[in-house]
């Protein structure tokens, strides 16, 4: 498989699973008392940022990406509603969050490793936002911990 094409596979596959789980949790509290919304939400938009970002780079050099298999979102649907009805306090949703995004960094991390003479240095960048941006986050949600 091109390089590139893994990569950005990844990149698009990532963000898209956390935009959907990032767009159910606020959904999942919209009418609760939570002050973490606005963080969420924050969220969301920079990750829609960033799929746009990828999305564009993937039209352009005419790659043909695909979302994640269904199984995967229904996972994760039934964890983030069972989480939330057994705790939606801004602390726990805030370190259901970090443990996300530490996965993403580190995942993140080991593909921009393995890929880093072959893949062309644009779609390397957009990893190393996309690592960043997880990095970001997770320092924005300590101070609900």
């Amino acid at each position: 498989m091109d390089e590139n094409l893994e990569l950005l596979t990844y990149l698009y596959q990532d963000a898209d699973m956390a935009l959907n789980n990032l767009t159910l949790l606020i959904n999942k509290i919209n009418k609760k008392d939570n002050k973490i919304k606005k963080i969420i939400e924050g969220e969301i938009k920079g990750y829609e940022n960033y799929l746009k970002k990828v999305k564009e780079y993937i039209k352009e050099n005419n790659y043909d990406v695909k979302s994640k298999p269904l199984i995967s979102k229904v996972g994760a649907y039934f964890g983030i509603n069972m989480e939330v009805m057994k705790d939606n306090s801004d602390s726990r949703i805030a370190d259901m969050l970090i443990q996300g995004f530490t996965m993403g960094v580190l995942s993140v991390s080991k593909k921009i490793d393995s890929f880093k003479g072959d893949a062309n240095k644009e779609v390397l960048k957009l990893a190393e936002e996309f690592k960043k941006f997880q990095q970001e986050n997770i320092e924005f949600l300590k101070s609900f911990l």
